[in-house]
């Protein structure tokens, strides 16, 4: 970019003279040197005569397609920002245009201010790619057991990050399936204590009473059984991390106890007045919400407060669609690996598919879908017909973006109700798989008119 060095270079690739044109006058204004080209293939010779900082880019176009031009200018120049243009917005499109590395896009026909505000955001994203990496921002590249480049996940590898080096006591919450002991894992491995036990106990799985004898061991003869005194989970973990999964599981009683462990550091073993010194990390994980639990009565608003120290919320996976094609890449390559299979990947349909659905039960769910594919298909591309019927008979869900052609006002009136229907009408769940608080959500619900009950 010899001659452009010192100001912001903008290429806009359009086959619509008018459009092109626009787009030009818009952003010369405001002083920016600007490249038009009207077909792919010129873009393209443009960019490898001349990098550029910024490319808006039309999705149709005669010859090779935008999205083709996408991936090249991605794989030749990953530090421009790309900005798609399209006049038929789609969630497929969308999709597609994001997992291949544009930064948004933009929806003919739009306002200046549209386009000044896109500008400005990629211009934003142009200079911070220019910079020295912010180690901030690559806070995942030591927790190789969790994958995600999505801003929910950047949020997370940064409160895991923060919080491993300091004792205090970690409280992770979201939905089944989303990772909840590795990131009690990576806090551990993180820590100073990395070199000492990680106990880990699903307290689900035991009843009350063989759950106190295994936390806190017994003496012999304390109960019918007990042939021998037996050392608890406490004491194997001492001077390492204690685990607690699923914590909302626990009853009052061990509850009250487990209370008395974090503030005293302190316990005694089932059928023992003697106490022992403990000297242990706590963390804990819940699917529940712990303060509707407490305002139920079933879970212990002291012992919440002390367990919400360090809160860390893990997002559902539907809530981070642009890690999907990153993990399904990454199970395709486990279980290649471990099945002895020659799978290179998947393809883009198959691939859109996926992104499109749901996943109820999150990461879990995605892995256990891609083991067993390998295991019960052929092929070295997975491809729609590979995925199971519960994916692929969902595509009439999202027939109402992909069929149509309408305003972007529309496009969001019409995922408002898509989200809705899939929420039950749960306003709040609505909201944060929108990204935005209630109250936005409450406004754009009345003036779209769109109805609830």
């Amino acid at each position: 970019m010899a001659e452009l060095k010192n100001r912001h270079a903008v290429l806009i690739v359009d086959d619509e003279s008018a459009v092109r044109n626009g787009i030009a006058r818009v952003i010369e204004k405001k002083g920016y040197d600007v490249r038009t080209a009207d077909s792919g293939e010129s873009a393209l010779e443009l960019a490898a005569r001349d990098p550029f900082d910024v490319v808006f880019l039309d999705i149709r176009l005669p010859g090779m397609d935008g999205m083709e031009v996408l991936r090249q200018l991605r794989a030749k120049n990953p530090e421009t920002a790309v900005i798609m243009i399209t006049g038929y917005p789609t969630i497929d499109t969308a999709i597609e245009s994001l997992r291949l590395g544009a930064l948004d896009y933009l929806v003919k026909p739009f306002r200046v201010d549209d386009l000044e505000v896109m500008l400005e955001k990629a211009l934003e994203s142009a200079v911070s790619d220019g910079k020295e990496p912010d180690p901030e921002l690559d806070v995942g590249r030591d927790i190789p057991s969790l994958i995600g480049k999505s801003p929910a996940m950047r949020d997370v590898f940064l409160k895991i990050k923060r919080a491993a080096p300091s004792d205090s006591t970690v409280l992770i919450t979201g939905e089944s399936g989303t990772g909840k002991e590795l990131v009690a894992r990576a806090i551990h491995n993180l820590s100073l204590r990395a070199d000492k036990e990680f106990v880990a106990v699903d307290c689900s799985a035991l009843v009350e009473t063989l759950l106190e004898s295994e936390l806190f061991g017994h003496v012999k003869g304390s109960f019918t059984g007990a042939f021998q005194t037996k050392h608890g989970l406490f004491e194997l973990a001492n001077r390492g991390t204690f685990f607690f999964d699923e914590i909302s599981n626990l009853s009052p009683n061990i509850q009250a106890k487990l209370l008395r462990v974090i503030q005293e550091r302190e316990f005694m073993k089932v059928g023992s007045q003697k106490r022992i010194k403990l000297d242990i990390r706590i963390i804990a994980s819940s699917n529940r919400d712990l303060r509707e639990a407490t305002a139920e009565g079933t879970f212990r608003e002291d012992l919440f407060y002390r367990l919400r120290v360090v809160p860390i919320r893990l997002p559902p996976l539907r809530e981070r669609v642009e890690d999907i094609p990153l993990l399904a890449e990454h199970f395709i390559e486990k279980y290649s690996r471990k099945g002895n299979r020659a799978v290179q990947g998947i393809s883009r349909e198959a691939m859109d598919l996926l992104c499109s659905y749901s996943w109820p039960g999150n990461v879990r769910e995605l892995e256990h879908c891609i083991e067993r594919i390998l295991i019960l298909e052929d092929g070295e591309i997975i491809r729609p017909e590979n995925l199971p019927a519960f994916i692929t008979q969902r595509q009439g869900e999202f027939r109402i973006f992909s069929e149509e052609v309408f305003s972007l006002k529309e496009l969001e009136k019409r995922y408002i109700q898509f989200i809705l229907r899939r929420t039950k009408g749960r306003k709040q769940e609505t909201a944060q798989i929108l990204g935005i608080d209630r109250k936005t959500l409450s406004v754009k619900i009345k003036k779209y008119g769109i109805k609830t009950g």
